[in-house]
């Protein structure tokens, strides 16, 4: 049995607790206010609704509490002595609601007499907790794809020598930290057998160019009119820039899907921070609140990592720490490795759990907040010189062109020719600021 003290201290950590989360909610509703998109609206909101949850099983554990502490209790019914009366012949649902006293006056009902029939509300939940099926997760075997057994069939083993000899040991950082389902060696052959291709479809790129060439006027495809030699020289970089390219690109994929991975993870960060905040008010073991984010499916990319970081403690067998330290090494967010070293740090030395997340959610909201202002910002910039280049330099160009049609100066192009340019110039600006709005938009 708890003593008096023993009541009390229970009683003082949860009434901690419960205040301790309604500064959070508090915080949060602060975050809302701020919060400038729908989606940072929605992932607050969710992080209040989980807060409200803990803070009502807190008050539920204090009401318990101070149950047990009564100091009056009910007399158990087995140490009363119960006359031997005759027992009541109508014992309805209604009459069951009895008061206990009555029950002494009147004598103990039978069993069977209790027994009341099922109303058709609790037969039909029945009915649904029995027809509740089991999920069953169906896993099934990727295998590696043709093309992929095919560059490793060809360029498996030169791959291998490769890696081993660290000549790509920059791109096996970045296929482990992007999350790719390659291995180095294969993802190498892949590489060498792409850039093979390629050889191929340069050389036929480039006889296409050697005797035929691209006008702007219908038919777009004509017969080259200049020597063969000179078209030689003319398009013989073909040969060389198309497996040039092929190879940059295939190799600077990683680091692409990398950087991409990174920004996604930085946008889900500061809420979920927030969220591992609340939770570690609970005062769980700390390796529960990530399987908690797991279950919640509200951060896909942070999800990835969370599990990761779960095969490293049940899989693997490392210690909490350790596995922290090794996920936070292979990850693509700086921020999240950041937060992962923090972590393994504030448990290694026993500090305050809950106040570190709060500190670093702090921090990751702020950063969040100055990379949207500076976007916005960018973007305004960025308009002004879009309506310059897109709206009067083609109108200015057109005129130009015009003039030189009329006058008989320089190139003179037809209508059709001038209408097309224009159509081209156009569309290709507005993809190319479409791109770079893109690329430059923040992480997150």
């Amino acid at each position: 049995m708890k003593g008096k003290d023993d009541y009390l201290a229970d009683l003082r950590e949860l009434i901690q607790k419960e205040a301790k989360t309604i500064r959070a909610i508090a915080s949060a509703g602060v975050g809302i206010s701020q919060a400038r998109t729908t989606e940072e609206k929605k992932m607050v909101n969710s992080q209040i609704e989980s807060m409200k949850t803990l803070l009502k099983r807190t008050t539920e554990d204090i009401s318990s509490i101070l149950d047990d502490m009564s100091v009056i209790k009910p007399l158990p019914i087995s140490q009363v002595n119960i006359q031997k009366t005759k027992p009541q012949k109508d014992y309805s649902y209604k009459s069951q609601a009895m008061k206990v006293g009555d029950i002494y006056e009147k004598g103990t009902p039978k069993k069977s007499e209790l027994k009341r029939e099922i109303t058709e509300l609790e037969r039909n939940i029945l009915k649904r907790l029995k027809k509740k099926d089991r999920k069953i997760k169906i896993v099934k075997e990727k295998k590696p794809s043709r093309y992929i057994r095919t560059a490793n069939k060809f360029f498996g083993d030169y791959a291998k020598e490769l890696v081993e000899k660290k000549s790509f040991a920059g791109i096996k950082r970045d296929i482990i930290k992007s999350n790719l389902k390659f291995i180095p060696s294969s993802y190498v052959s892949i590489i060498l057998f792409t850039t093979f291709i390629s050889v191929f479809a340069g050389f036929f790129i480039f006889l296409f160019f050697l005797f035929f060439s691209i006008g702007i006027d219908f038919p777009f495809i004509h017969i080259a009119e200049t020597g063969i030699g000179q078209r030689f020289l003319q398009t013989f970089w073909i040969l060389i820039a198309v497996p040039l390219i092929t190879f940059i690109a295939t190799y600077t994929y990683p680091s692409l899907e990398k950087g991409y991975l990174e920004g996604k993870i930085n946008q889900e960060l500061p809420f979920a921070t927030i969220h591992m905040s609340a939770i570690s008010g609970s005062l769980v073991e700390p390796s529960k609140i990530f399987r908690i984010l797991i279950e919640t499916k509200e951060y896909p990319f942070l999800e990835r990592e969370f599990i990761k970081l779960m095969n490293e403690l049940n899989v693997y067998g490392y210690d909490f720490v350790t596995a922290l330290r090794n996920v936070g090494f292979n990850s693509a967010s700086t921020k999240l490795s950041e937060l992962f070293n923090g972590i393994a740090t504030t448990v290694n030395s026993g500090g305050d759990l809950q106040e570190f997340f709060e500190k670093r959610a702090q921090s990751l909201l702020f950063d969040y907040r100055l990379e949207r202002e500076k976007y916005t910002k960018t973007a305004e910039t960025f308009m002004d010189i879009y309506i310059s280049l897109v709206i009067a330099a083609p109108m200015i160009l057109m005129l130009l062109l015009i003039m030189m049609r009329v006058s008989g100066l320089g190139i003179a192009l037809s209508t059709s020719s001038i209408t097309l340019i224009m159509i081209l110039g156009v569309g290709m600006l507005n993809v190319l600021f479409l791109v770079f709005l893109q690329l430059k938009q923040p992480s997150g």
